[in-house]
């Protein structure tokens, strides 16, 4: 944390002019024929029968080495889109993204075997972040106790497709939370779980801040934002509307919600 108010921040993400946009194919006829498919190759070059939706307009932004940083906005906004983007797995349409060190986007729907193991998905995703098995080795137990799944049974030796959505969802966090990161970007991750187990989550990303990069936390629940975070940035329709101190802008925000 001290490290920001030194005369050498280091920027971990910077967002220039960022443009995301999505192309659906809107096309109503001959579908599933291959002579739809055919005609639609031959279309896609001018466009028709293809609806765009501009997801992220002109987003502009630096991020440093030590910030927990919330992202807010009502549905739709971009917020998801615009963590997809700095993780490179959605290209710009204008503008451009920069990045020092690798992203990891962690998403309540981040991909995890479901007829594996809790056990092999720790290991698989250890080993899918570029943890060595023997770091693997040495962080299983605390993975597992972080998790909470075997409070009630000895649930990590049961395929996953077992687990309840909650007991998944703190699984991937407890397994990305292992790994000092540079950027670590958290979708919606702390919606899950009890009280108890949010807590944990708040500590291990302040945790995190001063081991590793930068966070980014999307939530709808502002006391996490508030409990979290110590700058946030407020989408709304692609745009974004403020960006600024955690209390300044949930303040805003909330008047904006009516809550």
């Amino acid at each position: 944390m001290a490290e920001q108010h030194t005369g050498a921040r280091r920027p971990t993400v910077i967002a220039d002019e960022l443009h995301i946009v999505y192309r659906v194919n809107g096309a109503k006829t001959g579908r599933g024929t291959a002579t739809s498919a055919l005609s639609r190759i031959v279309r896609r070059g001018q466009e028709r029968g293809v609806r765009t939706v501009h997801a992220v307009k002109g987003v502009s932004f630096v991020a440093y080495r030590g910030e927990a940083i919330g992202l807010i906005g009502s549905n739709g906004s971009g917020k998801s889109t615009l963590l997809r983007a700095i993780a490179g797995l959605l290209p710009a349409e204008r503008g451009k993204v920069y990045t020092d060190g690798q992203p990891s986007l962690l998403g309540v729907n981040a991909a995890l075997m479901n007829d594996l193991t809790g056990e092999r998905n720790v290991i698989l995703g250890g080993l899918a972040m570029g943890m060595p098995r023997e770091q693997i080795k040495e962080r299983y137990q605390d993975i597992v106790d972080f998790s909470g799944i075997n409070e009630k049974g000895d649930f990590i030796t049961l395929p996953m497709r077992t687990y309840s959505s909650g007991m998944a969802a703190r699984l991937r966090f407890s397994i990305a939370a292992a790994k000092d990161h540079d950027v670590l970007m958290i979708d919606e991750a702390l919606a899950t779980g009890d009280r108890k187990f949010q807590k944990r989550s708040e500590e291990r990303i302040r945790e995190l801040r001063k081991e590793a990069g930068t966070v980014f936390l999307v939530s709808h629940n502002n006391k996490s934002i508030r409990d979290t975070c110590d700058r946030v940035l407020w989408l709304e329709r692609g745009e974004l509307r403020m960006d600024g101190p955690t209390e300044d802008v949930l303040k805003e925000y909330e008047k904006f919600a009516g809550k």
